[in-house]
């Protein structure tokens, strides 16, 4: 896994690097043994006490898998092992849930997932500058697109899934009903489903 430590008006020195490198190695080894890369960001807490760390930690834990953990303590080391204590619980419920899902399967399903295209496209306001015939298309301009896999899943996987890859919106193919399913994220903060009817 390939670890990336930097620090915001904070000094990384030798020791500090070290102890990220094997705490994020144990935790990724017990329960997510492919991880491919983490940044970890150290910086000054300014919200808390004078003195006080805080440490970001972005986890790569596989395809389509990003985690997040936030830590502070009154040194470095301190802020590190508390974000690493909440990727390793991200993780530790991650693997409970695959490993669940994988025992409460009776038999094979024929296809777990879908491949869809994902676009983007460009804002209204960004279209000024291009050719007339380009520039007012009744769904935008596309600017990329890219294979996006629909998931076989739960309600309760999405709603995981979401959380743990911190993406505002996520569609699936219900495991119960065979339906297209959105899950997002509410301004408020709540998780809204989208059940659609199954064709």
């Amino acid at each position: 896994m390939h670890v990336t430590v930097a620090g915001k008006q904070v000094e990384t020195g030798e020791a500090l690097q070290t102890h990220v490198r094997e705490g994020l190695a144990a935790i990724t080894r017990k329960y997510f043994d492919h991880a491919l890369e983490a940044n970890v960001t150290f910086r000054r807490d300014v919200k808390g006490k004078a003195g006080a760390f805080a440490c970001d930690i972005n986890l790569k834990a596989g395809r389509n898998l990003f985690m997040r953990g936030e830590g502070e303590g009154a040194d470095a080391h301190r802020a590190f092992e508390v974000a690493a204590e909440h990727v390793a619980k991200r993780l530790r419920r991650y693997r409970r849930r695959v490993n669940d899902h994988a025992r409460s399967m009776a038999e094979p399903r024929e296809a777990e997932a879908e491949t869809a295209t994902q676009y983007v496209l460009q804002h209204e306001e960004e279209t000024e500058d291009l050719p007339a015939e380009a520039a007012k298309p009744d769904h935008g301009v596309v600017v990329a697109e890219q294979p996006t896999e629909i998931a076989r899943l739960t309600v309760g996987e999405a709603v995981m899934r979401l959380d743990l890859t911190h993406q505002p919106v996520l569609m699936f193919r219900n495991s119960g009903s065979g339906a297209l399913n959105v899950v997002y994220r509410r301004p408020d903060g709540c998780i809204g489903w989208i059940d659609a009817p199954a064709a």
